[in-house]
């Protein structure tokens, strides 16, 4: 019981944090992904395909609806290692583009780390520990 408390604690407010910027999201009519994503020396090809005017409400839809879903399920603890492996992949998918690889390892404010790969390291413990067992609905499914 002492190690499902910690464990309850990071699953929700790693689920409230994605659950919130899902919500703000999808709140602003005027949000955007382009201008994150714009411009991105790491594969810029593939970022640039997520940024073209027929595929960009694609790109906003599931980044918006994806964050909000992924910190629902934390929240609830419903299929949280799902949500762990996408919400994993989404974190990869922000970290990248702030890659300029004339600089790195420096990325802007930190060095090598930043608040994505805190996230991703996160969603690993949530996945390796099937949070969702420690007081969430998983706890009540086989």
């Amino acid at each position: 019981a002492k190690k499902k408390i910690p464990l309850m604690l990071l699953r929700l407010a790693m689920g409230w944090l994605m659950f919130y910027a899902g919500v703000s999201k999808i709140l602003a009519p005027q949000w955007t992904s382009q201008g994150y994503i714009t411009g991105a020396k790491i594969l810029p090809e593939f970022f640039n395909w997520l940024s073209l005017p027929s595929i960009l409400p694609i790109t906003n839809f599931l980044n918006a609806w994806g964050l909000t879903l992924i910190g629902a399920s934390l929240l609830l603890g419903f299929f949280v290692r799902i949500s762990s492996v996408f919400g994993l992949v989404l974190m990869v998918f922000y970290y990248l583009p702030i890659i300029d690889p004339e600089t790195f390892p420096k990325l802007g404010h930190s060095y090598l780390i930043d608040e994505h790969i805190i996230y991703i390291l996160v969603f690993l413990v949530l996945l390796a520990f099937n949070a969702g067992k420690a007081w969430g609905i998983d706890s009540y499914r086989k």
